[in-house]
């Protein structure tokens, strides 16, 4: 090869690293900026959370430790909700897993009678905005006598979830090869047998992927738990978070802090699952 050619692509890949980087810093700062205004909060004292500062004069803890001992009044039940998004969250990622594995199993490789209508119906779901569905599901929920319970919450969120979790596993699903199955059943496996020995194994992370997903849509929600749970002490953390705006004199940097600990967890789940996640949406993303 000669000089002048390797010059000009060695060139072309400086330029093209160059324009990825004048888009990437921006979307960068632009995207951590919200997070480093919340950390700036949550380690400022009362009389310097507005100054604006880019750094506060005295820097403290003091905050984490008022939340960590709920000594103030919005945060009477600060480790409850805390408790109740944890709870509501496993459940739904749980019970969305179940569902949605058995579901997918059922239609792709047990080929299933109408799976392909449930499979429709699932995503014809989604035609209609989460947030339109969210008084018909106060109502069917009152008519069951389950408002301000957290099964309501768990239910809610399982219909919001299963019919993308579905989708996502019958596409991977579908990926597997068949011959395992035929393998399988030549040695005797009856369907359950090769639904726990050779599905489960092969769709490690596509379930991992669809739990995660299933948990942090929980995790964040905030609508229908304002909806459906009223009582202090049944609410989840999101829906007490807006409670510090209904003071004329908001501690905004006991509201940062609060939002700063209840962001640790998914943040934590995603980077521990990243790889899981990547590898299992991707394979469910594209019809084969």
């Amino acid at each position: 090869m000669s000089a002048p050619r390797r010059s000009g692509w060695f060139l072309r890949g400086v330029a093209t690293d160059a324009k990825l980087l004048l888009i990437g810093i921006p979307v960068f700062l632009w995207t951590i900026l919200p997070i480093y205004h919340l950390f700036l909060f949550s380690i400022s004292p009362k009389d310097q959370a507005m100054s604006g500062k880019l750094w506060p004069d005295n820097p403290t803890l003091n905050n984490f430790v008022i939340v960590f001992n709920e000594r103030h009044h919005f945060l009477g039940n600060f480790w409850l909700q805390f408790w109740n998004s944890f709870f509501i969250a496993v459940m739904v990622g749980f019970l969305t897993l179940l569902i949605a594995t058995f579901a997918a199993f059922s239609i792709s490789r047990l080929k299933a009678r109408f799976g392909g209508t449930v499979m429709n119906l699932a995503l014809f779901t989604y035609f209609v905005p989460a947030a339109f569905l969210a008084v018909p599901m106060y109502r069917t929920m009152g008519i069951y006598g389950l408002l301000n319970t957290q099964w309501a919450m768990i239910l809610a969120m399982m219909t919001l979830a299963a019919p993308y979790a579905i989708w996502v596993l019958k596409q991977a699903s579908d990926k597997l090869p068949r011959e395992l199955d035929e393998a399988a059943v030549v040695d005797g496996a009856t369907p359950m047998q090769l639904f726990r020995l050779v599905y489960l194994p092969l769709m490690a992370p596509s379930l991992v992927a669809v739990g995660v997903y299933a948990l942090l849509l929980a995790w964040n929600e905030y609508l229908y738990a304002f909806l459906l749970l009223s009582r202090d002490t049944d609410v989840t953390l999101p829906v007490a978070l807006g409670n510090f705006l209904a003071a004329d004199d908001s501690p905004w940097e006991l509201l940062m802090t609060t939002g700063l600990i209840y962001a640790i967890p998914p943040a934590v789940i995603y980077y521990v699952f990243k790889r899981y996640m990547v590898a299992g949406l991707t394979s469910g993303a594209v019809k084969s």
